[in-house]
């Protein structure tokens, strides 16, 4: 087993390489460096680990956890002891409690199917180029989080009608200056049936770069809601004010232009996901022999459902039904499938774009945004037929 010590130093000493070749650093999947349970996921940064999953991994309905992307804003906890982990829920209850991981694990569980996707999740393709880390596809996975509802949690406390939002605040080990990750949500959203205090995914404990012992889990919102490493659960009168609420997530509330600066003042907090598809195979830049083409992919849309997906393989002139796999949960990415045929041999670029129960369809063009956040354009993929 190599350390995470002994990780970072090889990763380092290749980033070096990589540097010459691309302006941010973004590992190949052929030159990753080998990760421990994780081997053929993409190197995005090695300073706070971030892991992504290439697209052709999504091949099952959930996504097995060392395939599963990582999102660190900071560094991980450097020891985290369930024996000594303590829960706190403060603010705006008449009866302030501290929790142990043995006392969440007597109250109980509920699970949630649910497609987590990091909000800068495609912030590689945004025109023109924004600053952040330039993920390509596969900052998203979809997994079965169980744990106690945070109603049941904040119902013990007893939230006082002042309780407005909710902050999360982990145990990541800051570096210098830099403010701590907290974050809020509505009351209404923290007190919903299917937001938990997750203590499993997939059956099993979480893993320590997944959260271990406990995080939160807000279903179908982007995934910097679900905070790792809880140690407090906060009520507050008002939104939580910090820089991973403003101007950190945010979306503004009127278009901005390419390249534009944006107005903190004139956003609003990030929530649901969009609408949106991706093709897992076959591969960008593939060639392929046979002119039959099995096209596979998924499709996810926050807190709706998807209705329908569709592929097109001569520009979007004519667009082909996907079928939808049979797997489906409120907050869970579809799997599809499509078949087809090559008229003759060459070069072709496949489309998918995705429609969802608002109506809200994948648009050829995201909308731009400073941050690159919630790109969602129609997803496409270069092939070569021979």
């Amino acid at each position: 087993m190599v350390s995470r010590r002994d990780f970072l130093k090889k990763a380092s000493g290749a980033a070096a390489t990589a540097g010459a070749l691309y302006p941010f650093l973004v590992w190949a999947i052929d030159n990753a460096p080998v990760i421990p349970g994780s081997e053929g996921m993409i190197l995005r940064s090695e300073r706070f680990l971030d892991l992504e999953m290439p697209p052709e991994f999504i091949n099952s309905w959930l996504t097995p956890v060392p395939r599963f992307f990582v999102r660190n804003h900071m560094h991980e906890p450097s020891t985290l002891d369930a024996t000594d982990w303590q829960l706190t829920i403060s603010g705006e209850v008449e009866k302030p409690l501290t929790l142990t991981l043995g006392d969440l694990q007597k109250i109980e569980s509920h699970s949630v199917v649910n497609t987590l996707e990091c909000a800068g999740n495609g912030r590689g393709f945004e025109q023109p180029r924004v600053p952040g880390i330039q993920w390509g596809k596969g900052a998203v996975g979809n997994a079965r989080f169980s744990g106690p509802r945070l109603r049941d949690l904040l119902e013990r406390a007893g939230v006082k009608t002042s309780g407005k939002h909710v902050s999360f605040h982990g145990l990541d080990e800051v570096p210098g200056k830099v403010p701590p990750f907290i974050r809020s949500i509505p009351i209404e959203k923290a007190t919903d049936n299917d937001t938990l205090m997750a203590l499993q995914m997939n059956g099993s404990e979480l893993t320590k770069d997944h959260g271990f012992p406990a995080r939160a889990l807000v279903p179908g919102w982007v995934g910097s809601a679900s905070v790792k490493w809880l140690s407090e659960v906060k009520v507050l009168e008002k939104e939580f004010e910090g820089n991973f609420m403003k101007p950190g997530y945010r979306w503004p509330n009127h278009p901005v232009k390419p390249g534009e600066a944006l107005n903190p003042d004139d956003t609003h907090p990030l929530t649901s996901l969009n609408v949106k598809s991706i093709i897992a195979t076959p591969s960008d830049a593939s060639t392929l022999k046979s002119h039959k083409v099995h096209i596979t992919g998924a499709a996810w849309a926050g807190e709706s459902d998807i209705v329908k997906v569709e592929v097109s393989a001569d520009g979007g002139a004519t667009w082909l039904p996907a079928k939808l796999g049979s797997d489906h949960a409120k907050y869970a990415w579809r799997l599809w499938s499509v078949e087809w045929k090559a008229p003759k041999p060459g070069e072709y670029t496949l489309l998918s774009r995705a429609t969802d129960s608002q109506g809200r369809v994948q648009p050829q063009t995201a909308e731009w945004n400073p941050s690159g956040y919630l790109y969602n354009a129609i997803d496409q993929v270069k092939i070569h037929v021979v």
